[in-house]
Order: C-alpha cells, then sequence, then structure tokens
C-alpha cells in the first residue's frame, strides 16, 4: 500500500485537486448556500451542536498531518519541524480554541456536511504529512522562502483570528446578526476566511510543493463560495450594508 501511494502520489493528489475544482464550480454555479451558520436550514438530515460539529470535523486535520509527519522516515530537522508546528498552530486554534469561544447557543449543523470535512481533513493532513514525513528534500530554515512564507502565515493568522474576534464579540449578550465595522472588514465581508487564505499560501511558500499547492487552492475552492454566500446574505439582510465591500479578497471579489 505505501509502495503504491508513493509511486502514484503526484497522481493521487492532482485528482485530489480537480475534485476541488468540479466542487467549486458546482457550487459556484449552482449558488448553493451550505446549510449552516446563519444558512442553517432542514431538509439536508440529522442535526448536531454546532460547536461539536466544528470540533470533530476539524479533529483529523490536527493529528493527522503532524503524526505522519513527525513518523515518516525522513530525518526530522528544522524545515519539517517548522512545517508541522504551523499546521499544529492553525489546527489547535480552529480545533481546540474556536469552538469553546464561538458563542452560537442552540445553533446546529447538518451532520452530512461536518461528515464531508471530517474526511477532507483527513486526505488533506494524509497528503500534506506524508509529503513532510516521506517524501521532503531538506532545506535550511533560514532559506528566503522559509522566512517570507512564515511572515505570511502569521500576517494571515492574525488576519484570521482577530476577524473571528470581531465576529464573537458582535454576539455577545445579542441576538441576530450585525453589520461587522473596523479591521479587514472595511474592504471585505469575510476577512477571516481571506486571512484563512493568506495563511495556506505562506505555507505553500515555505513548502513549496504540490500537497501544500492543493490545499491553498482546496481552501479557495472552499472559503470563496462560502464568502460569497455570506456576501449576499449581508445585502439581502442589511438596506445599508457597505457597498463597496468585496465578498472575501479586497477590491477583487
Amino acid at each position: 500500500m505505501s509502495h503504491f501511494f508513493l509511486n502514484n502520489f503526484n497522481t493521487l493528489v492532482i485528482s485530489w485537486i480537480l475534485v476541488g475544482l468540479i466542487t467549486f464550480l458546482f457550487l459556484v454555479i449552482s449558488k448553493t448556500r451550505t446549510p449552516y451558520g446563519r444558512h442553517s436550514e432542514n431538509g439536508w438530515g440529522l442535526m448536531i451542536n454546532n460547536s461539536w460539529a466544528w470540533f470533530w470535523m476539524e479533529f483529523p486535520a490536527l493529528i493527522v498531518m503532524p503524526i505522519i509527519s513527525l513518523l515518516g522516515p525522513n530525518e526530522l530537522n528544522s524545515y519539517s519541524m517548522i512545517l508541522t508546528f504551523i499546521w499544529f498552530a492553525h489546527y489547535f486554534n480552529r480545533v481546540i480554541i474556536f469552538p469553546l469561544r464561538i458563542k452560537t447557543k442552540n445553533k446546529k449543523m447538518p451532520i452530512s456536511i461536518a461528515i464531508s470535512a471530517f474526511f477532507f481533513n483527513i486526505f488533506n493532513g494524509l497528503f500534506n504529512g506524508y509529503y513532510v514525513g516521506y517524501i521532503m528534500n531538506t532545506q535550511s530554515a533560514l532559506e528566503p522562502n522559509v522566512i517570507i512564507g512564515i511572515i505570511i502565515f502569521l500576517i494571515g493568522m492574525f488576519v484570521n483570528v482577530s476577524s473571528d474576534n470581531k465576529l464573537i464579540s458582535l454576539r455577545k449578550d445579542s441576538v441576530g446578526y450585525k453589520i461587522p465595522h473596523g479591521g479587514f472588514f472595511k474592504y471585505v465581508s469575510c476577512p477571516n476566511y481571506f486571512g484563512e487564505i493568506i495563511e495556506w499560501f505562506g505555507y505553500l511558500i515555505i513548502a513549496f510543493s504540490l500537497p501544500a499547492l492543493s490545499f491553498v487552492l482546496w481552501t479557495g475552492f472552499n472559503l470563496i463560495p462560502r464568502a460569497l454566500n455570506h456576501h449576499e446574505w449581508y445585502k439581502e439582510n442589511f438596506k445599508n450594508y457597505p457597498k463597496n465591500r468585496k465578498a472575501v479578497i479586497p477590491f477583487i471579489i
């Protein structure tokens, strides 16, 4: 099995990218609104608690990539540890901290959405972890691409977390949704998504690998349609919504 996986690794990752592209085109063309959060609706099967759904659907990403990276035959070094650490740091926030902080009492998510995300994170963690632990050639952690990638990743994480903080603060002691203001909300409706795209672009610069590229693309394939849905929802529900805001990428989309 390991021999087959190694010999067909690039083909498998490219196939994985194509699956993401097909999913993206379907979501954009059909304008399907993934039914959780503000778009939650019946008809998608069994519903489960929102916070627990977040935990379980992101949990594989927290453990699969780091375990495979660290247990693979490649020698551990500062370069591989950087990739593993920043991956773990992002998902520790998403899996442990974020679900404890979100104020979404009584909100539910279709279990079908949580299961699909669960398996996505298994495959995504598998591809990226296998590359680091089994395939990747070592390089100095002081190379320009590593330093630049870390800076970009940290900028993206700041945008992502600070935007999440703003959204969480709006829900404090309030009912319903409000228009978020401040920070990158000045430019886009979903700066938290924009920040996450930036993070994994920084990771791509560090790793410079096909699996890292697949993750950046999949992040866009997933978050851009979601951001477009949010943007339209805001405009539908708030007549005074800022007209100059884009959905997810400032001045572009």
